[in-house]
């Protein structure tokens, strides 16, 4: 799963901040937080509920702007000022949701939940350019790498879905959009298991296949050491602990990190029976 080596650092941010509320009744959700983001890296940013990692990652996305700091975008300070810019940013910077039920509006169908990630590449002109049976094609290949087949998903609404069939459904719209960076906030909380190893085969493949770097929000350490390259852990804000998944979580520093691994059941080495019973 993990890489040794990965690309440039195409995003980061120094020094964020996210405070809501005021004077007395102030809480800051995120505190002087830095972090680094390369190509085809995958990242787990862990921590308890209320830690402050999905006010993190909603910055990130810019649905929330910073009360401090800065992110920085393909090496420019990241602007999205105006709805061209975002626009552009979100072609390259796209989300999985943890509950797949609220992640959809419920008065579009599949079709057009499709449909909307290929105006959303190709802008409003260039949809003009491309057939109908193009449209079509492009929808079912997306579905087809999912598990999916486009012909049973048409004119049905994703609540007629199961969760696993909207998680799926999800991923399609990242294959059809090829973002450079996803940010699956626990994508695989609200399925089965059996669904969720699926998941997580088929995020990791589009990695492979794109290079897309995928920053796991999670609060499960284990999932973290097994699929990342870099490991942030957060506690009231703050990045407490931060290093490749062997440096964080085989070697932590921090009380914190130590306190979310004694909350984990043991893992036993594969060739190491003697202490297992």
């Amino acid at each position: 799963m993990k890489r040794n080596s990965y690309g440039e650092v195409f995003l980061n941010a120094r020094s964020l901040r996210r405070e809501f509320g005021y004077g007395d009744h102030k809480t800051i959700a995120v505190n002087d937080v830095n972090f680094e983001f390369h190509r085809g890296e995958i990242v787990s940013i862990v921590g308890e509920s209320g830690s402050g990692k999905t006010t993190l990652a909603k910055m990130v996305l810019g649905l929330l702007n910073p009360s401090a700091g800065e992110i920085f975008y393909e090496g420019k300070l990241r602007d999205i000022s105006s709805y061209s810019k975002r626009r552009q940013y979100w072609q390259n910077i796209q989300a999985i949701f943890q509950d797949p039920f609220s992640a959809y509006n419920i008065f579009n169908k599949v079709d057009s939940v499709l449909l909307d990630c290929i105006r959303l590449q190709s802008g409003r002109e260039g949809l003009k350019k491309i057939s109908k049976e193009e449209r079509f094609e492009k929808m079912r290949d997306a579905c087809k790498f999912v598990n999916l087949k486009f012909e049973e998903l048409s004119n049905k609404y994703p609540f007629e879905l199961s969760g696993g069939q909207m998680q799926r459904l999800m991923i399609a719209r990242i294959f059809m959009l090829k973002p450079k960076l996803l940010i699956a906030d626990e994508p695989t909380s609200m399925i089965d298991a059996c669904s969720r190893a699926t998941i997580l085969d088929m995020l990791l493949k589009l990695r492979d296949e794109i290079n897309m770097t995928i920053v796991f929000i999670t609060h499960d350490i284990g999932l973290a050491y097994y699929i990342s390259d870099t490991v942030y852990i957060m506690e009231k804000g703050l990045i407490v602990e931060q290093g490749t998944a062997d440096e964080a979580i085989l070697n932590p520093k921090s009380d914190y990190t130590k306190r979310l691994l004694g909350d984990v059941p043991k893992i036993y080495e594969p060739w190491d029976f003697s202490s297992a019973g």
